[in-house]
């Protein structure tokens, strides 16, 4: 399902099961609007330092979602997560220093409230940042319209009619995990990204000709 440079979309945000809605939200928004998702947690190969991985994946996307709503200290450590930051960094440091498809690069970056990324990470405040509110329905929402400015197709549908499509879905999803002999808890991300772009291949008409 990856596509080219100019389809590829990179989503960082956290993994843990607390934000998957909203991740699952903005992979399906990815998909629906035509593009196709990219993350870490798509290669395990143990025999690649991770961040290099990262590095390539990023090089490999003219686009990119970034959410840096996760400020809370662990439970275990007491200290806060700073891989979205840093791969936020990387990404934006690609689009400075990169060649001149790198420079082509843009993103989208989230947060959970709005202006909140003020007391935490003010070199980014002339970014365009948008806020979520830890809902689903408002995530599809900021990502549809980011693609669509972004991108200019007019191809893309609107936000209610991807909300829309999203919650059968959901509503299917158990089914389809049953008939994969998968429970949804134990789904990865190729497992999440295969189920919504077939989901959305035989129930829609707006994805590329070339990948139906």
């Amino acid at each position: 399902m990856l596509y080219s440079y100019t389809e590829n979309v990179f989503i960082n945000c956290p993994f843990d099961g607390a934000y998957l809605p909203i991740f699952h939200a903005i992979i399906f928004t990815v998909t629906d609007c035509g593009y196709s998702p990219r993350c870490s947690m798509e290669i395990e190969d143990s025999s690649e330092v991770r961040i290099d991985k990262i590095v390539k994946i990023i090089s490999e996307c003219k686009y990119g979602i970034h959410d840096i709503s996760r400020t809370d200290l662990d439970k275990k450590t007491n200290l806060p997560r700073f891989n979205m930051p840093l791969e936020l960094g990387m990404f934006l440091g690609a689009k400075r220093f990169g060649d001149d498809e790198q420079k082509k690069k843009i993103c989208l970056i989230l947060d959970k409230e709005p202006y909140r990324y003020h007391r935490f990470i003010s070199d980014i405040a002339g970014q365009d940042i948008q806020a979520h509110n830890n809902e689903e329905s408002e995530t599809i929402r900021v990502v549809r319209n980011w693609l669509r400015s972004v991108s200019g197709r007019i191809t893309i549908p609107g936000g209610k009619e991807i909300l829309r499509r999203y919650r059968l879905f959901k509503s299917a999803l158990p089914d389809i995990c049953e008939g994969l002999k998968l429970t949804i808890d134990e789904m990865i991300f190729n497992d999440y990204t295969a189920v919504v772009y077939e989901w959305l291949r035989g129930n829609r008409k707006f994805l590329p000709a070339s990948k139906k």
